[in-house]
């Protein structure tokens, strides 16, 4: 969190509408922090999208072939998302995908990390540490609760290094959660 993923997103998709192509933005329909229809930067950049339930949504949804599809928060999809970039991208659609790689108990936050193995490009962003200052890979939960996923923004999370990432000491298993439902604990 706080490394600008959304703020990149939104520059790219941007970038893609300066050269004139067409482009689609989708985002979980879990995620409404800031809007139904906006993705939404924490530094308030924002831009049109469509929620969606489930991944396959996104295929749906598209009316005409767009030259770009952009997918905010990507770690709120199931497995299903890996195999809807990759028939989007097999179809000539450039595809970017922004989301966290870990989760708030710094273990890999699925289906990311697959979803960066067959990718052609990856840019990892690093937040700033809310501890010293150095790059932050972690997402420190500051709130109590056992939820795998817990919305929340500068007063849930904050982002830090390893050296000041607090591991939180449960065993919480993500058992019984719809979005991690093929996610083993390690």
């Amino acid at each position: 969190m706080f490394s600008g993923k959304t703020e990149e997103l939104i520059r790219q998709v941007r970038r893609a509408h300066l050269a004139k192509k067409s482009f689609k933005i989708y985002k979980a329909a879990l995620d409404q922090r800031y809007a139904k229809d906006l993705i939404v930067s924490h530094s308030q950049q924002k831009l049109t999208s469509s929620s969606v339930e489930d991944a396959k949504d996104i295929l749906k949804c598209l009316e005409n072939k767009p030259d770009l599809v952009a997918i905010d928060e990507v770690q709120f999809f199931s497995d299903e998302i890996i195999n809807v970039c990759e028939e989007l991208a097999f179809s000539g659609v450039r595809v970017i995908a922004a989301g966290l790689d870990t989760d708030w108990m710094g273990r890999a936050f699925h289906p990311v990390p697959q979803l960066m193995a067959v990718s052609e490009v990856i840019h990892k962003l690093y937040a700033i540490c809310g501890v010293c200052g150095q790059f932050a890979t972690r997402t420190q939960r500051l709130v109590s609760s056992n939820k795998s996923i817990l919305l929340g923004s500068g007063e849930v999370y904050q982002a830090r290094c390893r050296l000041h990432f607090d591991k939180p000491k449960t065993s919480h298993q993500r058992t019984g959660d719809p979005l991690h439902a093929q996610t083993k604990e390690l």
